[in-house]
C-alpha cells in the first residue's frame, strides 16, 4: 500500500468518525422525537382525552353557533383557525391568540361548553415536532438539522462501504457475533444494525429533508409544479401556502407549500368586522359555509380551516390525509365564498406524489399501527447503532486522546465512494461546502496534531 493510499485512507477514515461523532446527537434527537410523533394519536388521546373526547348528545351545533360559544367564553380572543371534530366523538379545536399566545381552545360541539385550553407551541406534540425540525431555534436549527441529515447520508454511505464483507464469514456481518465481549461485541452491533438499517435510514433521510428550509424548498421550487393554467383571473397575495405552515404544526401538504395563496377583493363589501375579530368588510361569508363547501367536495373529516389574516386574507381548507390520495387544499374568497383554488392529488406532478406518499410513510400514517410499528423499529435501530457508534469510538479512541481510531489495513481502494461523497456534496450544497470546510480544517489543523498514524487493527 503506497503512502498516497495510506493517506487517502487515513483522511477517509478520519472524516468518517468526525462526522459520526457530530451527527450522532442529532440523530439521537431525531429518533427520540420522532418515536413521540409517531404515536400522536394515541399520546393525545392518552394525555388530551378531557379535551379532546366528548359525548354525542343530538344535534351539533354550527361551526358559527360554536364560533359565538368561543367568543363569549374568551372575548379577547383573535381566531386564527377551526378543526371541525373529525367524527361524533370529538371536540371541536379552535386555534387562537390569546393574551400573547397561541393557544388551542376545544370546545364540545354540542353543548358549546368550553373543555379547556392548551398552549399551542408548549406541549408535548409541539415540542417534540420543533425540535424534530428546528432545534427550537428557527432559521438556524432548521440548517443544524439539514446539514446533519446529508452527512447521516455520507454516514450511511461510507458505513456501507467499511462493513462490506472481505471474506470473513456471515458473522459480524449479517448478524452480530454476540458471544464476544468487548470492542468486538460493539463492532458487530453498530455494523450489522447499520446494514440492515441502511436502506429504510436513507428513505427516512431522503424524505426528511424535503421539510428543511433551503434544500426542500430549493427541491420543491424545482420539482412541484401545477398548471399556470390553475391561477388564471385568480387574484394573488404576495406569499406561498408555505406560510400557512409552522415549524410546530402543519397545515398545508409539501406538494402545495410553493403554490401562490390567492387574495380576496376587499372591495366586494363595506367594512365591518372580521370573524377574526380583526377590523376587515361585513360582507365576509359565514364559518358554517366554509365547512359546506368542503363537504359538498368531498373533503375528508380531519382538516382546518384557517381564517383570513386580513382584508385581503381567504379561507383556506387543508387537509394533509393519513392516505395523501385524500390530500386537499382549497382557497375561498372571504366575501363571497368563490373557491380561488382547489387543488388535489391529481393535480400533484409524479415527483409531488412520490414525496407525499414517502412523508406519510416516514410519520407512519399510511397503514396504521403497523406503519407506526415499522419505522418505531427504525428509531430503535438508529437509537442502537448510534449509541454502539460512541462506545466503539471510545474503546478504540487513541490512549488519552479524544482523536480517531487507529486506521485499518484491509480497507481496498474507495473510488466508487469517492465518486459517491462528491456527488452527494452536489446534491446536497450544505454537505458539500461542509466537506470542503472540514478538508482544508483537517489539511491545516487535524492532519497536524495526530490521528494520522497508521497501526494495526
Amino acid at each position: 500500500m503506497s503512502a498516497n493510499t495510506v493517506s487517502f485512507y487515513n483522511l477517509a477514515w478520519r472524516w468518517h468518525f468526525y462526522a459520526g461523532l457530530f451527527v450522532i446527537p442529532f440523530m439521537i434527537m431525531l429518533a427520540v422525537t420522532g418515536s413521540i410523533y409517531l404515536f400522536k394519536p394515541q399520546l393525545d388521546n392518552l394525555l388530551y382525552s378531557d379535551l379532546m373526547l366528548v359525548r354525542p348528545a343530538g344535534q351539533a351545533l354550527s361551526a358559527d353557533q360554536q364560533l359565538d360559544k368561543l367568543r363569549q367564553a374568551y372575548p379577547q380572543a383573535t381566531v386564527g383557525q377551526y378543526l371541525p371534530p373529525v367524527d361524533a366523538e370529538h371536540s371541536a379545536q379552535f386555534v387562537v391568540s390569546l393574551d400573547g399566545r397561541k393557544t388551542n381552545l376545544f370546545l364540545d360541539p354540542y353543548s358549546g361548553q368550553v373543555l379547556g385550553t392548551q398552549d399551542a407551541q408548549n406541549n408535548l406534540q409541539a415540542i417534540a415536532r420543533s425540535l424534530h425540525g428546528t432545534l427550537l431555534i428557527g432559521m438556524v436549527g432548521d440548517r443544524l438539522i439539514e446539514l446533519a441529515a446529508g452527512w447521516a447520508i455520507v454516514l450511511v454511505v461510507s458505513g456501507l462501504y467499511l462493513w462490506w464483507p472481505r471474506g470473513q464469514g456471515m458473522r459480524g456481518v449479517f448478524w452480530p457475533r454476540l458471544a464476544n465481549r468487548g470492542r468486538l461485541f460493539w463492532r458487530d452491533l453498530h455494523a450489522v444494525t447499520g446494514f440492515w438499517g441502511s436502506l429504510v435510514l436513507l428513505f427516512m433521510l431522503l424524505t426528511g429533508m424535503t421539510w428543511t428550509g433551503f434544500w426542500g424548498e430549493k427541491f420543491a421550487d424545482v420539482w412541484n409544479r401545477f398548471p399556470a393554467a390553475m391561477w388564471n383571473e385568480v387574484p394573488r397575495s404576495d406569499q406561498q401556502a408555505r406560510s400557512l405552515n409552522t415549524a410546530a404544526d402543519q397545515t398545508v401538504a409539501w406538494a402545495v407549500e410553493n403554490t401562490p395563496l390567492p387574495a380576496s377583493d376587499p372591495h366586494a363589501a363595506h367594512k365591518g368586522r372580521s370573524a377574526t375579530g380583526m377590523a376587515a368588510p361585513s360582507g365576509q361569508v359565514s364559518l358554517q359555509r366554509v365547512v359546506d363547501t368542503a363537504a359538498e367536495r368531498g373533503v375528508v373529516p380531519g382538516y382546518s380551516i384557517t381564517l383570513p389574516a386580513d382584508e385581503t386574507g381567504v379561507y383556506s381548507i387543508a387537509v394533509f390525509a393519513d392516505d395523501p390520495r385524500n390530500d386537499a387544499t382549497l382557497h375561498l374568497d372571504q366575501y363571497s365564498g368563490k373557491v380561488l383554488a382547489d387543488i388535489r392529488w391529481q393535480d400533484y406532478g409524479v415527483v409531488a406524489r412520490s414525496v407525499e406518499m414517502g412523508v406519510v410513510l416516514h410519520e407512519g400514517k399510511f397503514f396504521g399501527l403497523a406503519n407506526q410499528l415499522l419505522m418505531f423499529a427504525v428509531c430503535l435501530l438508529i437509537l442502537l447503532s448510534s449509541v454502539s457508534g460512541l462506545v466503539m469510538w471510545w474503546k478504540r479512541r487513541p490512549q488519552g486522546s479524544l482523536g480517531v481510531p487507529p486506521l485499518r489495513h484491509d480497507l481496498p481502494l474507495w473510488k466508487t465512494a469517492v465518486v459517491i461523497m462528491i456527488g452527494l456534496g452536489i446534491a446536497f450544497p450544505l454537505v458539500g461546502l461542509s466537506l470542503l470546510a472540514i478538508w482544508a480544517l483537517d489539511w491545516v489543523v487535524l492532519s497536524r496534531i495526530g490521528g494520522g498514524k497508521v497501526v494495526a487493527d
